[in-house]
């Protein structure tokens, strides 16, 4: 099963309002609110990888408040 982890950007003082909407969407496993570079943490997992390429472009990237984001495929799992 395709999965990804993205790191997100969000607007100052919107990490919450984010991190609620990501929970509503469709493929997302976990999300995680943490100190750092980024402002959250999700793992996305999906049928195929064109499904999750439509989850993290169409649903994740265009969220309200969402100013940027960071995507890593994974290519092997242990």
């Amino acid at each position: 099963m395709p999965t990804a982890f993205v790191l997100i950007n969000a607007e100052i003082g919107s990490e919450n309002e984010v991190l609620q909407s990501l929970k509503k969407t469709e493929g997302v496993e976990e999300s995680y609110t943490v100190y750092g570079v980024y402002d959250i943490v999700t793992v996305i997992k999906a049928e195929s990888m064109d499904k999750l390429k439509e989850i993290i472009t169409w649903r994740i990237r265009r969220l309200n408040r969402v100013r940027s984001t960071l995507t890593m495929i994974v290519i092997e799992e242990a």
